[in-house]
């Protein structure tokens, strides 16, 4: 490997470990999910907002992330996010009732700008025939981040429930392993900002900023001696093409503009389908979705590792394909694998069938006045939301929140194989195309005369359509139940793909500037 190209590896791999903690900061919520709503006493709305307030933050972010970077640089804004991060984990971990969790992990969401800022300074210092791999760098840091944080739960679920002595040294109990798991990040946030100070600004900003001796100076570290005054010379020429849009409005503007129609479709929609796909209601409620397919909670904290290592193996070999097979392939056929997936998994709930046993209910411990259940027995009830509705009117919502989870798994009769099977199909798909996919166009369809604005603004709409489906998922799965939800988030996706299909263009091997001249033939002339 040449040294440019390692230097590119290198910075693009230090600013990507954002993606890392972006993933371990959204998943580590999911082993906290039921501790967290007996601890506070929650209901399934304020589980929602508790869940989903780093969606909310990173909406509050991202306006401001453009500015702050045309501002102060890239590189200052990146550091800005990890300490961000730093004071949301602890914050978190030390959390004393509901308001100050969600304000904790409301602040952590102001770092997810994150995942937008690393696409945006990666895309700026690869070579375009890099541009690809590194991007995607991010998404396969999420996605480590992600199984990282389904691996530490289980870990500190079983130290505390075991009894283990490492329980015992560190001070790990029921009670509070939710506030281990969420403070787990600490340390990673602590390495991740003096990593960055390693890294050198974006050369783009340097050229927007008119210092073109340190963007020469910073190429020199990412490009071929001899490609370095070409590339410089092909940048200034493509911010002046722009030079008008400096200012946010102008730039909002450009973007809403007629010659940049084709791009401005592209970027709304998959921005608004990626997240349609509900990936994020199976990744950050993932014990809480396998609890409904009855394997009890132990089970739940096993299968979510799966999520996490389907995603790094898919990740990775979308990753070695984009810059192969490119990115319309990866797109249409990915959404395609999607829709089918999640078909599967509504059609194994379509399904299940729930008829509670006598002798369930005198396994259940802590349940008093079981004879309140006596009207259930044996009674065959088609869906979860039947059965779920049922359990509430005979115990009350308290006690079928807390017991829901041992009734489900003595009481459902599921094609359970064929729904995991479905889940982890969809998670292989996700991360094998608009997971990864959608960072990489972000990174290269936007001139750079708008794209500090642009990136920022899209991932508003994709962090958007997050929260909606974060904060709602609780409240859909107590009205609507899994078979509704997985065919709700089936024919989003699929009004994505038709969309797509007859609009998105190849990028793959171009330069910014060619992807431009390619969306933007009028702008050239």
């Amino acid at each position: 490997m040449k040294s440019f190209e390692r230097n590119a590896l290198i910075f693009s791999t230090i600013v990507a470990m954002g993606g890392f903690l972006f993933g371990l900061d959204a998943a580590l919520i999911a082993g906290t999910v039921d501790s967290i709503t007996q601890q506070f006493s929650l209901d399934s709305l304020q589980l929602g907002n508790a869940v989903s307030a780093p969606a909310l933050g990173v909406l509050i972010a991202l306006p401001f992330a453009g500015w702050i970077c045309n501002q102060f640089g890239r590189k200052k804004a990146i550091l800005l996010i990890a300490i961000l991060y730093l004071i949301s984990a602890v914050c978190s971990a030390y959390a004393v009732n509901y308001e100050m969790l969600v304000a904790a992990r409301f602040l952590g969401g102001l770092a997810f700008s994150s995942i937008s800022l690393a696409s945006m300074y990666i895309g700026e210092i690869a070579p375009p025939k890099l541009r690809g791999k590194l991007v995607s760098m991010t998404q396969i840091n999420i996605v480590i981040g992600l199984s990282g944080a389904y691996f530490i739960n289980y870990l500190i679920h079983y130290w505390a429930t075991s009894g283990t002595g490492i329980a015992g040294t560190l001070g790990i109990d029921e009670a509070n392993m939710w506030r281990w798991m969420l403070g787990s990040e600490i340390p990673v946030a602590i390495v991740w900002f003096f990593l960055l100070l390693i890294i050198p600004e974006s050369p783009a900003w340097y050229v927007s900023r008119q210092r073109d001796e340190e963007a020469a100076k910073t190429l020199r570290k990412l490009l071929p001696a001899d490609e370095v005054t070409a590339h410089l010379a092909e940048m200034k020429q493509s911010l002046q093409l722009g030079a008008t849009s400096r200012s946010m409005g102008a730039q909002l503007r450009e973007i809403f503009s007629r010659p940049m129609r084709l791009t401005f479709i592209i970027a709304l929609t998959i921005a608004i389908a990626q997240q349609a796909t509900g990936i994020n209601a199976i990744l950050f409620y993932a014990q809480t979705v396998f609890k409904q397919l009855g394997g009890g909670t132990d089970a739940a904290f096993v299968q979510a590792i799966w999520v996490g290592l389907t995603g790094i193996v898919f990740t990775v070999l979308g990753l070695l394909l984009v810059d192969k097979l490119g990115r319309r392939p990866l797109i249409i056929g990915g959404m395609v694998w999607i829709i089918a997936s999640l078909g599967i998994c509504a059609y194994g709930f379509h399904e299940a069938r729930y008829t509670l046993p006598a002798d369930a209910v005198a396994e259940l411990e802590d349940f008093s006045d079981p004879q309140r259940l006596d009207p259930l027995v044996d009674q065959e009830f088609p869906s979860d939301i039947a059965f779920k509705n049922a359990v509430k009117d005979a115990i009350g919502p308290d006690d079928a929140r807390k017991f829901q989870g041992a009734l489900l798994e003595r009481s459902i009769k599921m094609p359970a194989t064929l729904v995991l099977i479905g889940i982890l199909s969809f998670i292989a798909a996700f991360h094998f195309s608009v997971g990864p996919v959608m960072w990489v166009l972000f990174s290269e369809i936007f001139p750079i005369s708008v794209r500090s604005i642009a990136i920022p603004l899209f991932t508003i709409v994709t962090s958007l359509t997050n929260y909606i489906v974060q904060k709602f998922f609780p409240w859909q799965l107590e009205t609507m139940g899994m078979t509704s939800i997985f065919l709700f988030y089936a024919g989003t996706v699929l009004v994505g793909l038709v969309i797509l299909f007859f609009t998105l263009v190849e990028t793959k091997n171009m330069s910014i500037e060619e992807i431009e001249r390619t969306l933007r033939p009028e702008a050239q002339s």
